[in-house]
């Protein structure tokens, strides 16, 4: 729940920040030719995409957050709990903005600052999502399940030879 705290109340104060410092459509330079500050407010999705349909992306992210909270209950990993908790604060950061910024309620437009040179303008919440779906992709390769859990842990443990029984304190061993 600190991750989600966090991811979300970073994204929510650095796109106020931007709001209020930024003037749309004016870059500002943070390092040449990597890093700009760019105020745009987006209704669509990343590269542009479902720029007429707004409320499905409202819709998308709803069902995001409630599938991430009910996977949660199954916890178990460390790992995976980070992975969420990056995955459901950049949703709600996100979502709060589809919610509650113009021009209207579901339909709102994501406030986003960040530009890199040949990459769509983006924010703080969209980093936590991408950050979250490497580790996604990560601890599925490695076969760690969302419980904890090594995927085919059970089959190895079964596969692996018994230990030959120890001779009891009162055995001789015979077969010198």
């Amino acid at each position: 729940m600190a991750v989600v705290a966090v991811v979300w109340g970073l994204d929510q104060l650095t796109k106020a920040l931007a709001l209020d410092r930024l003037v749309e459509g004016e870059p500002v330079e943070l390092v040449p030719g990597v890093l700009d500050l760019y105020l745009l407010r987006n209704p669509g999705a990343a590269f542009s995409l479902a720029t007429g349909v707004t409320w499905v992306l409202t819709l998308v992210a709803v069902a995001v957050v409630v599938a991430v909270a009910v996977l949660a209950r199954r916890l178990g990993s460390w790992a995976w709990a980070l992975a969420l908790g990056l995955l459901l604060g950049g949703a709600l950061g996100n979502l709060t903005d589809r919610l509650l910024r113009e021009p209207g309620f579901g339909v709102g437009h994501v406030v986003d600052f960040l530009r890199l040179p040949r990459w769509p303008v983006f924010n703080l919440a969209d980093s936590s999502i991408v950050v979250a779906a490497v580790l996604v992709v990560v601890l599925s390769f490695r076969g760690i399940g969302v419980d904890g859990r090594r995927e085919g842990a059970e089959q190895l443990e079964a596969e692996r030879p018994s230990p030959s029984p120890s001779p009891s304190p009162g055995e001789v061993d015979r077969r010198g």
